[in-house]
Formats: structure tokens, sequence, C-alpha cells
């Protein structure tokens, strides 16, 4: 379904930033066996009408992760050769690795090589960014934020702010961008759902339940926690009225949300993850929950008798990435393109991005010239018009300084640009009878003519 509209013709100056629609279900009903068939179904039909679109001459769509851990913590439990394995399972071409800082070890020896078709770059959550300079910086981690922020960024160097609930105020100067989504806000927005799970454990029934569903709808049960991140976006639209700031997902994983109950002796059991030690584990007595005797019943002391992963690193990088539209497929040419912008964010459990298109035409353009696309900054003229096409149909949502201008449904929309801004795109798909946000486009910067003298 293609549909075309002129700016505004649909746009009623929303307020900045809010969800296209509110949720309908929260995470724990998402998780009802008719509701997880439901979206499956809603999946299955959207993929089915599947179209693909070619990347335009030159350039590469990559599916790459950022903020990823392995081997870098206590609280990691998965492995790099894990993240290699899944990665080419999921599709993933580049992985941008955040090690946790812990020195004396540097985190830029990390890997730092492409292999079996995925390229690894160095670099490390700290300090409430994700870091990625050129070469170590570890003689300047302890210099006042101002002169850290510009020895990371030297070079081709990189700095996200991170964890944008826990510091909404921060300042951007010097910054190449932010993370506008990241799945561990939406893991803390569901402590409740995470308890319930954990709980689920303890009871034979509801257990058996939770582990056929998790295998039938492994990536559905990981999704049904996403959520629109608004507060992430608002600071992004703020912020980019007035610097540059590319957006990419932290997909923060460390596989480490894998449940487990431990018997801890023969009339109590620990909840907790894999990544907790017997002091950690949330005691659950048999007085407490009867069933839970069941379990424990001919099993060893310290036996993991029950256990759910919810996060592999597969499911993880499927859950949310972040395409890069570049020239080259080296370290040299990504880092060129995030820099630049040239990135979209995607959650693929719904369905596969690649393709995903936002351009600036000029009025009289040839088909398939545009002037600008996804990151770029451009002079606004009149006859501008902003082409958008994905690969399904759902609902595309334009916005101009964080208001929404224009909705439409389709896989295609085009718009008549009427004063400059900075235009970014989302698209949303109506998965198990609710929209759900699939993709987030970054800005095209559209500047007002400089003053004639």
């Amino acid at each position: 379904m293609v549909m075309g509209v002129g700016l505004g013709l649909l746009g009623m100056d929303l307020l900045a930033s809010p969800p296209l629609e509110k949720p309908k279900y929260t995470p724990t009903e998402r998780l009802k066996r008719e509701r997880l068939a439901a979206a499956q179904a809603s999946i299955d039909q959207l993929n089915q009408m599947h179209k693909t679109i070619p990347t335009p001459a030159g350039w590469l769509d990559l599916r790459c992760i950022f903020h990823a851990h392995a081997e870098d913590s206590a609280h990691t439990g998965g492995t790099r050769d894990e993240m290699l394995a899944d990665a080419g399972m999921a599709g993933v071409q580049v992985v941008f690795l955040s090690d946790h800082f812990r020195p004396p070890r540097d985190f830029m020896d990390s890997w730092r090589f492409q292999t079996n078709g995925v390229l690894f770059i160095p670099g490390s959550e700290c300090r409430g960014f994700l870091a990625h300079p050129d070469a170590s910086v570890m003689k300047q981690m302890d210099l006042p934020i101002p002169e850290f922020v510009k020895a990371v960024s030297a070079g081709t160097g990189m700095l996200f702010l991170s964890h944008i609930e826990e510091r909404p105020d921060h300042i951007m100067e010097g910054l190449t961008g932010m993370e506008i989504y990241n799945r561990h806000y939406d893991a803390k927005r569901d402590m409740a759902g995470l308890i319930n799970l954990a709980m689920r454990l303890t009871d034979p029934a509801a257990f058996e339940e939770i582990d056929q569903l998790l295998r039938i709808y492994p990536d559905l049960v990981l999704g049904g926690q996403v959520e629109y991140p608004e507060l992430y976006l608002e600071k992004w639209d703020r912020e980019g009225k007035t610097r540059h700031l590319t957006g990419v997902a932290a997909n923060d994983c460390h596989h480490n949300q894998v449940l487990i109950l431990k018997k801890l002796d023969e009339e109590t059991g620990g909840v907790g993850t894999n990544v907790d030690p017997d002091k950690g584990l949330q005691r659950v007595t048999v007085k407490d929950r009867p069933k839970l005797r069941a379990l424990l019943e001919g099993k060893k002391v310290g036996d993991i008798v029950a256990f759910l992963d919810l996060d592999p690193y597969v499911r993880s990088f499927r859950n949310v990435s972040t395409h890069v539209l570049t020239r080259a497929k080296t370290e040299a040419g990504l880092r060129a393109a995030v820099r630049a912008g040239h990135a979209y964010v995607a959650h693929e459990w719904m369905g596969d991005a690649t393709g995903f298109k936002c351009v600036v035409t000029k009025a009289g353009s040839k088909p398939g010239e545009f002037a600008a696309q996804m990151g770029d900054t451009v002079t606004f003229e009149p006859g501008m018009k902003i082409r958008i096409e994905a690969p399904m149909q759902g609902r595309i949502r334009l916005l101009n300084d964080g208001f929404s201008r224009t909705v439409g449904h389709g896989d295609m929309l085009e718009a008549g640009i009427m004063e400059p801004g900075v235009h970014r795109v989302e698209v949303w798909l109506e998965i198990g009878g609710e929209l759900r946000p699939w993709i987030y486009g970054n800005p095209i910067y559209i500047r007002a003519p400089e003053p004639k003298p």
C-alpha cells in the first residue's frame, strides 16, 4: 500500500514525542497464551507481505549491535565466542563491544577484527557513556568529564550518553550521540513482570506453561517488555534542535537473564539468575509456596531444578539492533557512518527492517536521487519532500522538532516539507491488536537558509 500526503495534512500539532498510541496490554498480559498467539499471527501476516528494498548503489545496510557485554564482569553470563556464534544466527554483521571498565585491563585490547562475517569494534560502558575511542585512553579515564569527552572523541572516536533514565539532564556538548532505546530500561520498568516470571519457577504447572511458551514464542516473550522510550526520545528531540546527535539502540546484552530455581535444602529453594551467587538468591520455602515441594523432591542440594533462558544473545540481537548505512564494512567506514548519523534503530523480532529509507528530495529530482538521507544536514528549499519506504506496512509517523506532523498508513509515505527543522520518522506495526514501535530513523537536519546581507 502506498500513501502520499502533504506535511500537515494529517498532522494536528500533537504534543512533543508522545507515543503514537498508549499500550493496550502490560508486559505480563502479553505473556498470556492467547496474546502471544495473536501477536505471532500478526507478525506472520505482516511478514508474508514483506518486500525487499534495494540499498542505493555504493551503500551497505549493516545490522549492528551497540552496548554488548561478554566476559567483562561478574554479572555478565555470556562469552565472546557465544556472542560470535549468535551474531551469525541473528544476521548481525557488526558488534560494538561495551566492556565494563575494569582497570588495569584496557578495554581497547578486546576483540578488534572481523571473523565469520562479524566485525568487532572495541569500547566500554564507563562513566555513564558508551566509549569507542580510536586507541587506548587509559591515562585519560579519570579526567574531568569535559576533558574525558575530548580524549575519547579525538580523531574518529565516538561517545554516546547511556542509560538516559539515570541522567536525563546530562549535557551533550562534544558527544557523538545517545542511546534512544535501552533494553535494560524496559526490564527495569517491568520489575513486577520479572518477579511474576521468577515466581512461576516455584510452581510446577506455572513453570511448565511458561517454559512451553518460551520455546514456542521465544522472541515474543522477550519482546513483550518493549515499550516506547518516551523519556529517551524527548531528550533526543530537545537536544537535536541545537546539535547533531546520532541515535543508537542499547542492546545492553549480558546473557544474564537466565532465571533459575536452585535447591538450597529440603524445604527451601533459591530464585535468581545465572549470575547470582547463592547468597544473592531469593529464598522461597515450601511453607510459603507449597507447590515448590514437587520441584525439590528427588533433587540434590545445589541442583538447578528449573530455569528460563530469556536472553541468549541471538534473541537479544533480534530484540533490537542499529542499522548503519555505510560505504564499507570496515571499522573506519562504520565509524564515519555512525558519526554522520546514517543509521536507524529497529525491533526485528517483529520483522526484518533492512532497506528502510528516509530521504529528502528537491524539486525536479530524478527517480532515486536524494539531497539528504538520515543524519545529513541540508538547507531548506521550497519544493523539498521527505520520502519514507519500509519493508512492511505500518503506521508511518513524521516528526519535526519533536512534534508529530504527519501520520499515514502503508509501506511508503511522501510529504512536502514546509519549514526547516529536525525531521525524523517512526514506523509502528499492529501486533496482536495494539500498535508497537518498530523503527526509529535518525533525523534529517533541515536548516534555514543564511540571511542575505
